[in-house]
């Protein structure tokens, strides 16, 4: 015993002195080679390093601050003779904590203080560089002519890794996703060098950026098509009467119906569920006359009425569902939850799986104290713009789909339970015990650290996965780029 205990203390101490050298060689490389950093424990260090989900904490080897695109190449160089993997983080809110590596000792890219946001007037292109936060995007191209592409409510969400990997919203119905809207991107590969890639240049990697781009290399800056905001939106709700599983189901199932068949491009909308209610929530891209016309057969569906209505304009539509945010967002950003989550997408949901889902969440879920939520995001039919881009376009694997769901389950106090997960997993398979792999997938921008690798994958990316895997193996074979359900190259 003794023996063993010896030789464990050797391997412990023989790992931490190799831990030590390889901080040791990365300071010294990238301090010879001019590269910002943070200095550990310093103020700008502790603000980079909080995780958005506390539950997830890393500490990586190394927290580089670059002002230029050739500080990321320098970056990544002494990466790559360190042996230490990369990530970019540019807004710092990935779920899992992706952004600082999923896990000990990476060298984090910190990309927010790249955040410019300029609009050619006589293309309409925006060139956004990658640090930039979805509130400041917004802010910016409506400034600059009154512009605006598709994204996400949040204003503190990095726009690079939204849109790398979806980036749906209240104009996603209307004008698809984010990533539909990418017309290029600048690059910085695992050897360091800089490419431009788009439909007609790099394009298997400009396929590749757009749904799984994180795992390809780090996007300095991005050029976006843009379109003109609108001049009204109206903000609207109305509360469901679903007060058990059953009138859930018969009211879902008729909603169900209604956003195949009839929903309105111009309409945005979601089902939003917590423990003691449940709303439709959404955004009308029009003036609240229209509204109204186009919502009420649906009210009458559903047995209840338009609540609050707000007409305003583009940008108040982006802040009624701020959270109560600051819009224009940069850093530093210090927005912090504790919780767990999951996502799925699904298409029209059959009587089972309906039936099964209902029952979990009026009652199991009703049994869970905790602060969670369930969002049902009206997301195809057949007048939403996502399912209309064709499939093989972009890496993005789930255009088939009608819903997109985020679960969501917050601690308030304390840490979060160790037999708190089962909740959410349980509410995930009442859904797909009743569906075919065919009728579902995950959303990565939910990111659920628990799965394993080749279940994130799968579930992630679907058929878009083995050419995924094949262009992996053009640009990064060593996995430089490397996170717990980054893309595994081809061998």
């Amino acid at each position: 015993m003794r023996l063993i205990r010896l030789l464990s203390i050797g391997l412990y101490t023989s790992l931490a002195t190799a831990g030590l050298e390889k901080r040791a060689a990365i300071d010294d490389c990238l301090s010879g080679a001019g590269v910002p950093t943070d200095a550990r424990g310093s103020t700008a260090w502790n603000q980079d390093v909080a995780p958005f989900n506390q539950r997830v904490p890393y500490t990586p080897i190394a927290i580089v601050v670059p002002s230029s695109v050739a500080h990321v190449q320098a970056a990544v160089s002494c990466a790559a003779k360190a042996g230490v993997k990369v990530n970019p983080k540019s807004g710092g809110h990935s779920y899992a904590s992706f952004g600082l590596g999923g896990e000990d000792g990476h060298l984090v890219v910190e990309l927010d203080r790249l955040n410019t946001v300029t609009v050619d007037s006589a293309t309409n292109i925006a060139t956004i560089q990658a640090g930039a936060r979805l509130g400041h995007v917004a802010t910016s191209l409506y400034n600059q002519g009154k512009r605006a592409i598709s994204h996400g409510t949040c204003p503190g969400v990095g726009l690079a890794g939204h849109s790398l990997h979806g980036g749906f919203g209240f104009s996603s119905h209307t004008h698809g996703l984010a990533l539909d809207w990418m017309a290029g991107a600048t690059v910085v590969l695992a050897n360091s060098t800089v490419v431009n890639c788009s439909l007609t240049q790099n394009s298997d990697l400009f396929w590749a950026l757009r749904g799984a781009g994180s795992s390809f290399g780090i996007v300095t800056s991005f050029q976006f098509n843009t379109f003109e905001a609108p001049s009204v939106v109206t903000v609207f709700s109305a509360n469901l009467p679903w007060n058990n599983a059953q009138q859930a189901a018969t009211g879902w199932t008729a909603l169900q119906d209604w956003v195949t068949n009839t929903m309105p491009a111009e309409m945005n909308m979601r089902v939003f569920g917590m423990s003691f209610s449940t709303q439709l929530q959404g955004m009308y891209y029009g003036p609240s006359t229209a509204l109204q016309q186009a919502i009420a057969p649906l009210m009458t569906l559903l047995g209840t009425s338009l609540g609050q209505t707000q007409q305003t304009d583009y940008m108040g539509g982006f802040a009624a569902y701020d959270n109560g945010d600051t819009v224009d967002v940069s850093h530093p950003y210090s927005l912090q939850e504790l919780f767990f989550s999951k996502s799925l997408v699904t298409t029209a949901l059959p009587a089972a799986a309906m039936q099964s889902a209902t029952n979990y969440w009026f009652g199991q879920a009703k049994q869970v104290s905790r602060s969670w939520y369930i969002i049902i995001d009206m997301y195809g039919g057949k007048n939403a713009a996502i399912p209309k881009v064709p499939t093989n376009l972009t890496s993005y694997a789930h255009r088939d789909k009608l819903f997109l769901y985020e679960f969501y389950d917050r601690q308030y106090y304390g840490s979060y339970p160790s037999n708190g997960f089962d909740f959410l997993n349980g509410w995930v398979k009442a859904f797909t015990n009743n569906l075919t792999p065919a009728q579902w997938g995950m959303y990565i921008n939910y990111a659920d650290p628990t799965m394993n690798q080749t279940e994130a994958q799968i579930n992630y990316y679907r058929d878009s996965l083995p050419k995924l895997r094949q262009v992996k193996a053009q640009v990064d074979p060593n996995q430089l780029f490397y996170y717990p359900q980054s893309i595994q190259p081809n061998k």
